[in-house]
């Protein structure tokens, strides 16, 4: 059976199997035990036309429950600005070439060093990659970096504090890349620098990982874990949300080698889980070490202004062995999406969404301790994102928050909640949050 978008025809198909010495694509399949094959016909329906099919899925969308956020764990709800959608279709950032033939890939090469530029800066670090593909595996690709630098390391160290979702996704890494992940300790849900300063003693470690607001939404004090790293010959990481590096001190402050995170915060809708966008950023003398992409500013022979793929050979991205990172094609379609974001809000209007995060979560705690129902988990600064305890039951109370029409938090163990405000939340929305909580639930 021929289909329209299948090129291959009944002899090419023909001379493929004869070439592997197969006689149908059905013997491919032959490994497969006979009881787990579906010997039905499909259930499919009809062919429809464009009105029939957008008309079933608006249906099918329309099932779905749109709730009021108010939890992050690593994916924010944050205001998305209308005008986003219409410039990133724009014909200029629309290209099916590589960006390695500059002559035809301006527009891609220019919004990819303008990204580059503000992350820079965000992040107070010297030089950003564009782009990884979110901040798990960007955070995967740091500790890589930290392993491949100090000779004869063995091991990279990460805080207790650090999300769990992204903790395995490095350990995942690792294992493949020869080398373990060991674990800091946490104390009142904070990194114990006690045990990050005892486990660089004992040798072998290529660098610590941390997290600002950590898992907990907590801001960490690191103040001279740089030193600790840098004394051990180590890279010292730090994963932050984006967004929240307008108010918080950057990681180049902090004397990072490595910022590494999601930039999901800056404008890129929740969207049921992706796609995001993850950043890496350095300092100068690991730009040669940095995985992905890097644009360079020029002229052209003409004297006008160029952009170019700049320090990184093509073969890297070809051959396999000589590769710094697996990362060559990415999202950079986000890179772009952020990109537009931060020029449309600019410096102060990305600072006062993340003002009025600030604010509305301390609002939501205040009142939440109020009631009579919750205590703070953590007795320490936090940013957007705090944890409660709830004397309940946290299901009922999430059961409750969802028939009311609100994603109330999420649940870190069987009494606590940890919630996320941001901008787009409104006093009103608060409010009822806080009323809805005020009630017994059972």
């Amino acid at each position: 059976m021929q289909f329209k978008y299948f090129p291959h025809t009944d002899e090419d198909i023909k001379t493929m199997l004869d070439k592997i010495g197969v006689k149908s694509l059905n013997d491919l399949y032959s490994e497969i035990p006979e009881s787990l094959l579906f010997k039905k016909e499909y259930d499919l329906p009809e062919a429809m036309s464009e009105l029939e099919i957008r008309n079933f899925l608006n249906k099918v969308g329309n099932e779905n429950k749109q709730l009021t956020i108010f939890a992050g764990a690593g994916a924010y709800d944050h205001y998305t600005p209308s005008i986003i959608p219409n410039i990133v279709e724009r014909s200029e950032f629309l290209t099916s070439y590589t960006p390695y033939q500059a002559e035809i890939s301006q527009g891609t090469l220019h919004y990819i060093f303008e990204y580059q530029s503000m992350m820079a800066e965000l992040t107070g670090m010297d030089v950003s990659n564009a782009c990884m593909y979110d901040g798990a595996t960007a955070t995967a690709e740091a500790a890589i970096m930290a392993f491949n630098n100090k000779k004869k390391s063995t091991k990279v160290l990460v805080s207790e504090t650090v999300d769990p979702k992204t903790v395995r996704v490095v350990k995942t890494y690792a294992k493949y890349h020869g080398f373990e992940i060991e674990m800091v300790a946490q104390k009142d849900g904070v990194t114990d620098k006690a045990d990050m300063d005892a486990k660089f003693a004992e040798g072998g470690v290529g660098g610590m990982i941390v997290q600002q607001p950590n898992y907990y939404g907590i801001v960490e004090d690191y103040t001279g874990y740089a030193d600790t790293c840098h004394d051990n010959k180590g890279l010292f990481v730090m994963n932050a949300v984006a967004a929240d590096l307008a108010l918080l001190k950057t990681p180049g402050e902090w004397g990072a080698d490595v910022a590494v995170g999601d930039a999901q915060s800056l404008g890129v809708p929740v969207a049921f889980g992706g796609p995001y966008v993850g950043y890496l950023c350095v300092t100068e003398k690991l730009i040669r070490k940095m995985p992905g992409r890097i644009v360079g500013k020029t002229v052209d022979n003409k004297g006008q202004r160029a952009f170019v793929l700049t320090l990184q050979a093509r073969e890297q991205h070809i051959r396999r062995q000589k590769a710094t990172s697996n990362i060559c094609s990415n999202q950079s379609l986000m890179a772009l999406w952020v990109t537009i974001y931060m020029s449309l809000m600019g410096k102060q209007g990305i600072k006062e969404a993340a003002e009025m995060s600030y604010d509305a979560a301390h609002y939501l705690a205040d009142q939440l301790v109020a009631t009579g129902k919750f205590k703070m988990k953590y007795n320490n600064t936090f940013f957007n994102e705090f944890c409660v305890e709830y004397d309940g039951c946290a299901d009922c109370l999430q059961k409750r928050f969802i028939e009311n029409g609100i994603l109330g938090g999420v649940k870190i163990d069987d009494h606590t909640i940890m919630f996320a405000v941001t901008e787009k939340r409104t006093k009103e929305e608060i409010d009822k949050l806080i009323s809805i909580a005020k009630e017994d639930v059972k």
